[in-house]
């Protein structure tokens, strides 16, 4: 069995998005919010699908059922709406993903931040706590001060996994460039390949992470690959 850490960041307020002011504003979920990209690299068949009406429905849903506490600032409110954003969906996203991997060769993982007695409690504290001394998950840090290191309570938060090594990069264009020149990939009939082959040839920037908030390019080119895995291993076909 091993343990992981997922759950602490959505938890204790470790992302950007709960305190960056521009995210806070956003009127769609920050660690998607490329929307014009996803839209643009649909196949012209499928360029009518509401993908922006869904996703903004979603979020603004999602917002106006977070429980809310009486006598919060409009600040602390869009924080605290931040927070319940990520419990329904990021950190569901997370955990599934945890859950599928680990089952799928036969380990067990526990999530302990996950446990719902932590998660409930932490709901109920301030967001000035839970960035306690101005850390990141500061709370946290004081509540196991005295099991670390002194280097590895101060250090800054290292978000994980990174794929910025050009190797990653050179290994998924390679595998990405092979399904599109095969004709008989399915991701012919689901994505503009024309469009993706211009991103790989760098005719313009990926600016914005495609899910999450540090992976551009690389991550998106994975994305293609995995869905062109899962169209062929489900036999998925389009009417």
């Amino acid at each position: 069995m091993a343990l992981s850490g997922e759950c602490a960041d959505e938890l204790f307020g470790g992302y950007p998005w709960f305190t960056d002011e521009k995210m806070l504003d956003l009127d769609i979920f920050p660690w998607a919010n490329s929307l014009t990209l996803r839209k643009s690299v649909m196949h012209k068949n499928l360029k009518h699908l509401p993908i922006e009406d869904y996703a903004k429905r979603a979020y603004f849903d999602t917002k106006n059922e977070t429980p809310l506490l009486d006598g919060e600032s409009e600040k602390d409110k869009k924080i605290r709406q931040m927070f319940y954003l990520n419990i329904k969906w990021f950190m569901t996203n997370l955990l599934e993903r945890k859950d599928r991997m680990s089952m799928g060769c036969g380990l067990e993982v526990r999530v302990p931040f996950c446990d719902h007695r932590i998660a409930e409690y932490a709901w109920n504290i301030p967001y000035d706590m839970k960035t306690l001394n101005g850390q990141e998950k500061g709370i946290l840090r004081a509540a196991v001060k005295h099991m670390l290191p002194s280097d590895v309570f101060n250090r800054k938060k290292s978000p994980y996994p990174k794929t910025h090594h050009p190797s990653y990069e050179q290994g998924t264009v390679k595998l990405l460039m092979a399904i599109i020149n095969d004709k008989s990939s399915k991701i012919h009939d689901v994505l503009d390949v024309n469009f993706i082959e211009r991103m790989v040839n760098k005719e313009f920037e990926i600016k914005t992470p495609w899910f999450g908030q540090l992976m551009k390019g690389p991550q998106f080119f994975a994305f293609i690959i995995q869905l062109e895995f899962w169209l062929n291993e489900y036999k998925i076909n389009l009417i």
